[in-house]
């Protein structure tokens, strides 16, 4: 057997022992080695192949999945740009602490520095974006070399989960030739007789447990990436504390959580009179430009963080940090939470009466609608931008749904793809809310081979023919430049899209058709043409109504 063969053999074969269920392959000559390996497992039924004919696409589906699944996904490609390609997805999971193992094929080292086709330097190519990166050598046909191999995987899958999930990378050099030579004899056994995979890793114990002041006057602030959401938000809530939380933190249920803090944050007098004696924030926060300022005047801040050297601090106002928290309940009167919760059923009547009387589609009428028809047990996909702000500022507490977003860099890039991979391994209805920029910035993310699963997916995508959020930032002011190069308007016809894929298209007429819009199985796109003026008019009439809202209940 040639050592090319042998090596991917061995790391495909030590992954699924180690409990890898899917890879994703870009096609490509230096990793053919790999790519028949895979093939033939999952030929074997012991994986999930997924192939994707673009790079960026495949890294973002494989995202996706491990987002979801909360396992290890494999990424395989070649040598060259295309390994390139994976760092925008790579960047993501390390930001969100998504779980991937990246393999990427090179040339071997005597190509280096030579001129050589397709040959660039890939070592530790993405920098501190992984969690560990290392060059697997070049395969010998020498004894010793599987047990290398085997304890190698089994360092990268523990590295991946723990102490903090993220990507881990391994740089493959593979000389020719590139697939078998019908020759299966090699100088040492290549299976493992172990039953599972070549080393254990166990997860360090947890450090002890912090207690959180007793106070009424506490909150608990939900963000990004949140673990262990139940247990604290019950906690949360036996202490009579609001529960502030982002759509995607997944803690926005039962009657502590509130739906408007973002306006109620927004009223000088509330705030004044609402100052926090202990914040404990969950995940990263950062939607909300005024929960982060919120942050800043707690007395104390805590913030919970399973890893103890990058824990989410964006406003630096962090007075512990901690891997577990025990929040006491606390006796006495709740006028604190009933005040919180006075204020927020104010704000959001407000803000329903005033999408209620837009029957048009408009760009938070929708989120707030999708989320609120969705059948239980659906996974919703967030742009990063726009919508998940949106349906920050709008979505009403409710249980039974999963809502995720690319926050962790918050880049527009991938979406698609992680939409679908997210949908792939989704147990119930899935559905994917993306501006018209996001969707067309992954449309290759659209591509499927003849024999790739489709997801159970409705896209819905809001054209409003440009970059919506633009019009709600400061860039806005600038009426020159502003539309070349903020606004960046597009022609793209979207029906013509899906069809050049194949995919059922549907155009949302009226808001009130939504529901029938978004029925039905399979990957499907439903378009929502908005204006982005007059969004930026909406969201302007949504702060007045819901300030005024506030100023009432402060004063009744």
């Amino acid at each position: 057997m040639n050592p090319a063969t042998a090596l991917a053999t061995v790391l495909v074969d030590e992954l699924v022992r180690c409990g890898m269920t899917d890879a994703v392959l870009a096609p490509g000559s230096r990793s053919a080695p790999l790519a028949l390996a895979l093939h033939a497992a999952a030929q074997a039924g012991r994986l999930r192949l997924h192939v994707r004919v673009d790079e960026r696409s495949a890294s973002f589906l494989g995202l996706g999945m491990a987002k979801r699944s909360a396992r290890p996904v494999l990424l395989v490609c070649t040598s060259g740009t295309a390994a390139a390609n994976f760092h925008p997805a790579v960047i993501e999971a390390s930001e969100s602490g998504v779980p991937l193992i990246v393999i990427t094929a090179d040339r071997p080292p005597e190509l280096r520095d030579t001129g050589a086709n397709q040959t660039i330097d890939q070592v530790k190519l993405y920098g501190t974006a992984v969690r560990w990166s290392t060059e697997v050598g070049t395969p010998e046909n020498r004894p010793g070399m599987v047990a290398y191999w085997r304890s190698l995987v089994a360092r990268a899958w523990g590295l991946a989960q723990a102490p903090v999930p993220g990507p881990v990378h391994l740089n493959a050099a593979f000389r020719e030739p590139l697939i078998p030579d019908g020759d299966d004899s090699w100088c040492e056994p290549l299976d493992s007789d172990t039953g599972g995979p070549w080393t254990k890793i166990r997860a360090a114990t947890p450090g002890s447990v912090l207690h959180v002041p007793a106070t009424r006057r506490g909150l608990l602030v939900v963000g990004d990436g949140a673990a262990n959401v139940k247990r604290y938000v019950a906690a949360a809530s036996m202490a009579g504390w609001p529960v502030l939380a982002e759509p995607n933190g997944n803690a926005r249920y039962g009657d502590h959580a509130l739906s408007a803090h973002h306006f109620l944050l927004g009223v000088p007098e509330f705030v004044e009179r609402h100052r926090p004696e202990v914040v404990v924030t969950l995940g990263k926060p950062g939607l909300s430009r005024p929960l982060l300022s919120l942050l800043r005047r707690a007395d104390e801040h805590i913030v919970l963080s399973p890893d103890l050297a990058r824990w989410p601090d964006p406003v630096r106002s962090a007075t512990q940090v901690a891997q577990d928290v025990e929040i006491p309940v606390v006796s006495g009167d709740d006028g604190w939470l009933k005040s919180w919760r006075a204020a927020d059923l104010a704000a959001a009547a407000a803000v329903d009466e005033v999408l209620d009387a837009h029957p048009e589609i408009t760009e938070p009428r929708l989120a707030r609608d999708l989320v609120a028809g969705l059948p239980g047990g659906s996974l919703l996909f967030v742009a990063a931008s726009m919508p998940i702000r949106d349906l920050d500022q709008v979505m009403r507490p409710r249980r039974g749904i999963r809502i995720m977003a690319n926050r962790g860099a918050s880049g527009i890039d991938g979406l698609v793809s992680t939409a679908m991979g997210a949908a792939l391994v989704h147990s119930g209805r899935a559905y994917a809310l993306l501006g018209d920029l996001s969707f067309l910035h992954d449309q290759n993310g659209l591509i499927l081979g003849p024999e790739d699963r489709r997801p159970d997916l409705a896209i819905v995508v809001v054209n409003n023919s440009g970059g919506g959020i633009f019009s709600l930032l400061p860039q806005a002011t600038l009426p020159g430049p502003f539309e070349r190069v903020f606004g960046t308007p597009h022609q793209v016809d979207l029906e013509a899209v899906a069809a050049a894929h194949r995919i059922p298209y549907r155009r949302l007429e009226s808001a009130a058709d939504l529901s029938k819009a978004v029925a039905g199985e399979g990957l499907r796109i439903v378009e929502a043409r908005t204006d982005r003026e007059a969004n930026a008019a909406l969201h302007a009439e949504l702060r007045r109504a819901a300030h005024q809202a506030v100023r009432t209940a402060l004063a009744d």
